[in-house]
């Protein structure tokens, strides 16, 4: 592990890592790196990181903790717990369809996280508040699509039912309980310890200016918690034990929910093909997975604070050799990564081309301006209408694909989506350019006579 993690980590160009390995009950852990590129801080197996969405099976056990004591009904409507959803689209959909994933919420609407006004204590309460006004895009129960919005919802039904704010029950419920001392939830603020996150700049990375934490996303994705921490987690997880849940509240979690949801349980997705369990995690400059194998009793966590480049400086080698290596499986970390890499270098190459268009336009406006008749005028206005196209595909439907809005995705890719601009802007502008050199030749002294149609 030690070996592989070593020769790997410069190809991905990741600050920093750590690893917790979970066997029998019995964990080794490490770590590799510096909490901030050139800090000269170490990250070690105790360094807290932002875990993203592992968080979710956090809070899913949250949950059936209350439904083990009765305050929570699975198959209630979250109306019933939260009065802003009495009357509204979304007012019927229960607390298994928000655990599972099958509520309608779309994975676009779960990624929209803009609050209006500055951070407050009540971040949560107001984006449940927005979210209670959408419609979701599919009908509840028909259909899986993975969604931050059902666990915020989820937040703010714990906060409801239990009359304390989610990361103060979230500590003193689930995490105290597990043993994981050096953990805890977001509440809004910057951390010291914290590992920086960093971004994918061009092969590089560059740390995240600013480094703090956000209160409205914290049961989506908002606990801190170390590798060490985390394989405490995935121990209590497998033990087969009633502890903090019942043994069967924890099998519930790890089962398929419905019909709609085979490779999805309760906070965990289903891998049918080898028997084992997983969350992965993304924030801006942090990346997570966890994967715990029950049968086994082996589970594997890794946490590394940068995020994966587009084709370059990627960390899915990182990722897939450890857990490969954790689980006994066959290493697949080396596979081809040259689909995402073209289409990085098509967007980095195709600013240049329009660039070099418009001086090659500017040096060449006789033959531009010498254009007449059908074809003349197809071949001058042909361009514009493609390179508009370009423009929403850039800006539009390719963080579509990603399921987030094009300022969403400059968070996790922002040399990608600098590419992307510079395609949109620059093609239409070469397109404008020569219809411009070719509509003020019309009218300029000497300038090249224009046949009419």
């Amino acid at each position: 592990m030690d070996d592989f993690i070593a020769t790997e980590m410069p190809i991905a160009g990741a600050p920093g890592l750590a690893y917790a390995v979970v066997e029998d009950g019995e964990i080794a852990s490490g770590a590799y790196g510096e909490i901030l590129a050139g800090s000269g801080r170490p990250v070690t197996p105790d360094t807290p990181f932002l875990i993203g969405s592992i968080t979710k099976s956090f809070t899913a056990m949250a949950v059936m903790k209350l439904v083990e004591s009765g305050r929570v009904d699975l198959d209630a409507e979250v109306s019933r717990y939260l009065d802003v959803f009495k009357d509204r689209p979304s007012g019927a959909t229960t607390i298994r369809q928000l655990l599972s994933h099958t509520s309608g919420f779309s994975t676009w609407q779960g990624n929209d996280t803009h609050i209006d006004g500055p951070r407050s204590g009540d971040d949560l309460e107001r984006q449940v508040e927005r979210i209670a006004q959408w419609s979701p895009r599919y009908a509840p129960g028909a259909r899986w699509q993975y969604s931050n919005a059902n666990y915020l919802i989820l937040g703010a039904v714990i906060e409801a039912v239990s009359g304390q704010d989610f990361a103060s029950h979230m500590e003193a419920e689930i995490l105290e309980p597990i043993g994981m001392d050096e953990s805890f939830v977001a509440v809004g603020e910057s951390h010291d310890a914290m590992a920086v996150g960093h971004q994918p700049w061009f092969g590089s990375k560059r740390p995240l200016g600013d480094n703090s934490t956000s209160r409205a996303g914290g049961p989506a994705g908002g606990v801190v918690a170390t590798a060490s921490d985390l394989a405490l987690y995935l121990a209590v997880m497998m033990n087969g034990q009633d502890d903090v849940i019942s043994a069967e509240s924890k099998a519930a979690m790890l089962r398929p929910a419905s019909a709609a949801s085979p490779l999805y349980g309760f906070g965990w997705s289903i891998d049918a093909n080898d028997g084992t369990f997983y969350h992965s995690g993304l924030t801006p400059g942090v990346e997570t997975l966890a994967v715990l194998s029950p049968t086994e009793r082996r589970g594997v966590v890794v946490l590394v604070n940068a995020n994966s480049g587009l084709g370059f400086g990627e960390n899915n080698g990182l990722f897939g050799g450890i857990v490969a290596r954790a689980l006994g499986r066959d290493d697949h970390s080396g596979e081809s990564s040259w689909g995402p890499r073209s289409l990085f270098l098509m967007f980095a190459l195709l600013p240049v081309i329009f660039v070099i268009g418009i001086v090659w336009a500017g040096l060449h406006r006789a033959g531009l301006r010498a254009k007449s008749g059908a074809s003349g005028a197809f071949s001058l206005w042909f361009p514009l209408f493609t390179t508009l196209a370009l423009a929403w595909t850039a800006t539009y439907l390719i963080p579509q694909l990603f399921g987030v809005p094009l300022r969403t995705l400059s968070l996790y890719q922002p040399d990608f989506v600098l590419l992307l601009v510079a395609t949109a802007a620059t093609g239409v502008l070469w397109a404008v350019f020569r219809l411009a050199v070719f509509y003020s030749g019309k009218s300029s002294p000497g300038a090249g006579a224009v046949a009419e149609t």
